[in-house]
């Protein structure tokens, strides 16, 4: 029985952390705004305990200060932040591509072709929320073709940690096609088994995702 309550409340657990991050990552709750145990576990349904553990994850991940007495207020995501990941990725994101054209399966490279071809598909009919999704699957997707769990790891949380800057960002200047297009191109260094090329497109994509994220946050200003 002990057993079944620890998974219990791991999944508890994980369950509030993803309710939490969600909110703060898609700007529910702003930063600076305060979080209590109780609020907190009000909104989800569930005991303190795994509210308390799971705003200690968070300020693992640096989303969310704790204040001794008082409870948690939510630090975000600065627009340093999006820099600094955008930095990284930019470094390392290559290297996933590059693995993907030696390890990739013909499944898997079946699977990216449907996903380009829908992306392009959405995008030309106007419809960039359906192909920013699709955008975001086919990265999802080329991290785990990688085959390194460290590497596709870290590369699905800095997706996911500026996905709300990415979807602003995706409709704007007519990046949707323009992305779409590059994906292609990635896709096609993968297929033909040259990473050097691979890495060399993928590290373009994201500088030029980037100078568009920058631009468009400018924009909002």
């Amino acid at each position: 029985m002990a057993v079944t309550f620890g998974e219990e409340s791991v999944s508890l657990t994980g369950r509030v952390f993803r309710h939490i991050e969600r909110c703060i990552l898609e700007g529910e709750y702003p930063s600076g705004s305060a979080l209590t145990e109780h609020r907190i576990s009000q909104e989800v349904g569930v005991s303190r305990t795994p509210v308390r553990e799971a705003l200690f994850q968070l300020e693992q991940e640096g989303l969310v200060r704790l204040i001794p007495n008082k409870g948690a207020v939510v630090v975000g995501i600065s627009e340093k932040d999006i820099d600094d990941i955008y930095t990284i990725r930019v470094m390392i994101e290559g290297l996933a591509s590059r693995w993907a054209a030696e390890r990739i399966t013909p499944e898997e490279l079946d699977k990216l072709t449907e996903i380009i071809d829908l992306q392009r598909f959405y995008v030309e009919r106007g419809d960039t929320v359906q192909g920013w999704n699709l955008d975001s699957t086919f990265h999802s997707l080329l991290y785990d073709a990688c085959r390194s769990n460290p590497l596709s790891n870290t590369l699905k949380t800095f997706h996911n940690y500026v996905r709300k800057a990415r979807e602003s960002s995706f409709k704007a200047f007519d990046r949707a096609r323009i992305a779409t297009d590059e994906h292609e191109q990635i896709l096609n260094a993968i297929r033909a088994h040259d990473g050097e090329l691979a890495e060399k497109l993928t590290a373009e994509h994201i500088v030029n995702a980037k100078a568009n994220l920058i631009r468009s946050l400018r924009e909002q200003k």
